[in-house]
C-alpha cells in the first residue's frame, strides 16, 4: 500500500494545496503545502521550495518568497545526478528520483525573484537576476545545442531588458531587447505560442534611438514594419510595467502505451501498436543471456500534460480615460507541451531501458522447464527440483507484480505557475494612479491597482489562478 500510495500522481497527493490555491485562499494553501507528505521527501525539496516561493509571493511576502526561491536556485545549480538516483529510477520509477525542474521553470525563478526584489526596492539585486538570465541562456544553449529546440527564453530576455531600463542602463536594455526581438524574428514572429508583442517592437526601436543607434533603429523599423518613430509616452509620474498571470500551468498526468519487442533489420526493436515509435533495444542490458522473447508485450508509463483551461482569455487596463491591451509574453502551457514533445524520444528511451531491466530480471528468476523424462533422477530429487521450480515461479510472479505496481511516470511539475503571462506599459501621472484591470473571458472581473507615480519605472503583477 505504501508503494501504491507513493506512486499516485503528484497532483492528487497535493490536491489539498492546489484546491486552496485555486480558491484564492493563499494562507490556507501555505498551510496545506507545509503538511503535504510527498513534498517533505528529500527528493522533492526543490519542488517544495518552488511552490513555497510562489505562494509567499502571492501573499506579498517578498523576502520570504525569495528565501525559498534562493534555496531552489542553489538546488538547481547543484543538480548532480548520483548513482543512487539512477538506480532508483531504473529499479522503481522516475518519481523516486530527485526532482530537477523543467527548463522553463528555471527561467521563471529569475522572473519571480526579480519582481520580489523590485517590490522591496532592491534594484541592484534585481540587476543580478537580470545578468543571471544571460548565464541561464548560455547553459540552456549548451544543453540543447539546437536552435530548433527550446534553447533560449524570449520572455526572460524581455524581463532582462525592462530591469536594465528601470536601472538606467539603456545600453544593456537595448541589447537584451534586441535579443528578445531576434528570437521571435528567427522563428517567423512566433515563439512557443506567443506572437511578437507590439510593445516589444516599439521598445527595441525606442531604445535604439535613445542610445543613438540610428542604423539599428532604421533596420528594426524595416524588419518590423513600423513606419512612425517610436517615442516614449508622456509620463510625468513615470511608467508601470504591469504583468497579468492568467490561469494555471498544465498538470502532469500519466499515459500508458503498450510496446512489443520485435525483430527487424539490425536487431531487436521496441514498437508500439500504432507504429509511431521504433526504438532499438540495447542488448548490453541482457547480461544474463535471457531470451528476448521473455520480454513479450509490456505497458510503458509516460508523462503527459493536461491543460487547465483559464477562466479569462484577455485583459485591458484603464487609467484616466485611456485603455491599454495586455499582450501575451510567455505561454507556459504551450512551452510545457512543446518541451516535453522535444524530449519525448529521450524520455521514451529511458523508460524502455528501465522496463527492459525489470523484465530481464523477471526472466532471470523464472525457472527453466524441467526435463520430466529424466530417468536418472530419483523421485526425491524430482520433488526437490519441483519445489525449487515452484519457488522461483513464485519469486518471478512477485517480482512481476512489484514491477507492474511500481511502473509509474514522473507526474511532478511546478503547477502554481500561470497558464500565460501578459504585460503592458502604462504611463503614470504624478501622485496616486488607480488603474482598473478588466479581465474578459467566460466571465468578467476587474481588479483595481493603486500606484504612486513618482518617476521612473515600477513593476506590478496580478494573478488570476482560478
Amino acid at each position: 500500500m505504501l508503494l501504491l500510495s507513493s506512486c499516485a500522481s503528484y497532483n492528487r497527493q497535493a490536491a489539498g494545496y492546489y484546491s486552496q490555491l485555486r480558491a484564492g485562499n493563499y494562507a490556507a494553501a501555505q498551510k496545506e503545502l507545509a503538511k503535504t507528505k510527498l513534498l517533505k521527501k528529500r527528493r522533492n525539496q526543490l519542488l517544495f521550495n518552488l511552490e513555497m516561493g510562489k505562494v509567499a509571493h502571492l501573499r506579498g511576502q517578498w523576502e520570504e518568497s525569495n528565501r525559498y526561491f534562493n534555496e531552489a536556485d542553489l538546488q538547481m545549480e547543484d543538480a548532480r545526478t548520483t548513482a543512487g538516483d539512477i538506480a532508483l529510477g531504473n529499479l522503481l520509477n522516475p518519481m523516486m528520483q530527485t526532482y530537477r525542474a523543467e527548463d522553463f521553470e528555471k527561467y521563471l525563478v529569475h522572473y519571480y525573484k526579480a519582481i520580489n526584489y523590485l517590490q522591496l526596492g532592491l534594484t541592484d539585486e534585481a540587476m543580478v537576476e537580470a545578468r543571471r538570465i544571460t548565464l541561464r541562456t548560455q547553459t540552456q544553449q549548451d544543453k540543447t545545442g539546437n536552435k530548433d529546440k527550446y534553447s533560449e527564453d524570449a520572455f526572460s530576455l524581455s524581463i532582462q531588458a525592462l530591469i536594465y531600463e528601470a536601472s538606467g542602463d539603456i545600453n544593456n536594455a537595448f541589447i537584451a531587447c534586441r535579443n528578445a526581438v531576434d528570437v521571435y524574428l528567427e522563428n517567423k514572429g512566433s515563439y512557443y505560442g506567443v506572437q511578437l508583442p507590439e510593445q516589444l517592437k516599439k521598445d527595441v526601436i525606442r531604445l535604439a534611438q535613445q542610445n543613438g543607434f540610428s542604423d539599428e533603429a532604421d533596420r528594426y523599423q524595416r524588419l518590423l514594419g513600423i513606419d512612425a518613430v517610436a517615442t516614449a509616452p508622456e509620463a510625468p509620474g513615470g511608467e508601470l510595467i504591469l504583468f497579468w498571470e492568467n490561469g494555471s500551468a498544465p498538470v502532469k498526468a500519466q499515459e500508458d502505451i503498450w510496446f512489443s519487442l520485435i525483430k527487424g533489420n539490425g536487431g531487436m526493436f521496441f514498437t508500439d501498436a500504432g507504429g509511431l515509435y521504433n526504438i532499438p533495444f540495447d542488448n548490453s542490458y541482457n547480461s544474463n543471456g535471457a531470451k528476448l522473447e521473455d520480454l513479450r508485450s509490456f505497458r510503458v508509463a509516460l508523462p503527459k500534460y493536461v491543460t487547465q483551461p483559464p477562466a479569462y482569455s484577455g485583459a485591458q487596463a484603464q487609467l484616466n480615460g485611456q485603455t491599454w491591451r495586455l499582450e501575451a509574453a510567455e505561454n507556459v502551457n504551450a512551452l510545457a507541451f512543446a518541451t516535453l514533445r522535444e524530449r519525448m524520444l529521450r524520455e521514451l528511451s529511458s523508460t524502455l531501458t528501465r522496463l527492459a531491466i525489470k523484465k530481464l530480471a523477471e526472466a532471470a528468476v523464472r525457472p527453466n522447464k524441467s526435463d520430466k523424462d529424466d530417468k536418472n533422477k530419483s523421485e526425491e530429487e524430482k520433488k526437490k527440483d519441483k519445489k525449487k521450480e515452484n519457488t522461483r515461479e513464485a519469486m518471478a510472479l512477485a517480482l512481476q507484480l512489484f514491477n507492474a505496481a511500481s511502473e509509474k511516470a514522473d507526474t511532478r511539475n511546478w503547477q502554481s505557475l500561470p497558464h500565460t503571462i501578459y504585460y503592458t506599459r502604462i504611463p503614470l501621472q504624478k501622485g496616486e494612479n488607480t488603474i482598473s484591470l478588466q479581465l474578459q473571458g467566460r466571465g468578467t472581473s476587474s481588479v483595481n491597482i493603486t500606484v504612486n507615480g513618482r518617476g521612473g519605472i515600477q513593476f506590478r503583477n496580478v494573478c488570476s489562478i482560478n
